[in-house]
């Protein structure tokens, strides 16, 4: 979905528009058609993510930064430069693919933004000032904490990102719709503590994997011949193929944690949407809603 032209995209709006007038049938084409917007288009505006930003893009742009985070011996200097990358990247696109009902103003964005960055720093200078002075534990093990420091960081500070990110939407609310009918019904805080939680956990099963078993391989791969006492260049490209393997295998299963198009029963809402009717004049039992990713 990485390499969708404009054209095919507007090509695609057709398909599932004729399907929808009933002019066309249910087809492959068609399905294709729908994989198109889904991945390509904000659910809320329906106009492109930009596509750096774009889950089809995610494992390649976060390649670099990743890479940079877990090469081992990182000075604080160095720390700081790639938790700083990896937080602005982590704005960028949870802004992109945040629920749009109740969006930031630029203040806010700037001030949960150094929040954000604030948090990864403080986790992962923190950390690497700790594991060199944890004197009751062996060589090996001082080795593999240090190495897992980038993965608390990322982890802790990513949950922080979704949160303050899209803290609005806790705060407001988010727009939910009849799942029969599709129309509006509201605003609702319950809805978005469900959306912003269950993208806070997708974040935790796509780094938990991507963090956590690279820099762990990479400490068994040194200590073999093939990689001990060898050059920086070698280290770099088996670090790098690591990354890139366990990313392209994590972050399908972490997108398919939690659906984007969510539906809940209306009784896990406020009580103010209880018994409201449809415009098919049946009661509410579901409600719809856009998660964001």
């Amino acid at each position: 979905m990485l390499l969708n032209t404009d054209a095919e995209v507007e090509r695609s709006r057709a398909l599932i528009s004729g399907y929808k007038n009933g002019t066309n049938s249910m087809t492959s084409e068609l399905w294709h058609a729908k994989k198109v917007l889904d991945s390509t288009l904000h659910p809320d505006t329906g106009t492109p993510v930009f596509l750096p930003l774009r889950m089809s893009s995610y494992v390649l742009s976060n390649l670099v930064v990743t890479l940079g985070m877990l090469t081992p011996n990182l000075g604080t200097a160095g720390t700081l430069f790639w938790q700083i990358a990896n937080q602005s990247l982590n704005v960028a696109v949870n802004t992109a693919n945040a629920n749009k009902s109740t969006p930031l103003t630029t203040q806010q964005l700037i001030t949960n933004y150094t929040l954000a960055v604030s948090a990864s720093c403080s986790v992962a200078l923190g950390l690497n000032a700790l594991v060199p002075r944890l004197k009751s534990i062996t060589p090996s093990t001082r080795v593999i904490l240090g190495r897992l420091v980038p993965f608390a960081a990322v982890v802790s500070a990513g949950v922080v990102n979704v949160g303050l990110m899209r803290s609005e939407e806790i705060k407001r609310g988010i727009s939910v719709f009849d799942a029969e009918t599709g129309e509006e019904l509201g605003t609702s805080k319950s809805a978005a503590k469900y959306a912003v939680g269950e993208t806070a956990l997708s974040r935790v099963f796509n780094a938990t994997p991507i963090m956590a078993v690279p820099p762990l391989i990479l400490v068994k791969l040194q200590q073999m011949n093939f990689l001990k006492n060898k050059g920086n260049f070698r280290l770099s490209m088996v670090n790098l193929g690591l990354i890139t393997f366990t990313s392209f295998i994590a972050l399908p299963f972490a997108l398919a944690a939690f659906p984007q198009r969510r539906t809940i029963e209306v009784t896990k809402l406020e009580e103010s949407f209880l018994g409201l009717k449809n415009k098919a004049g049946h009661e509410v039992s579901k409600v719809e809603f856009n998660r964001g990713m």
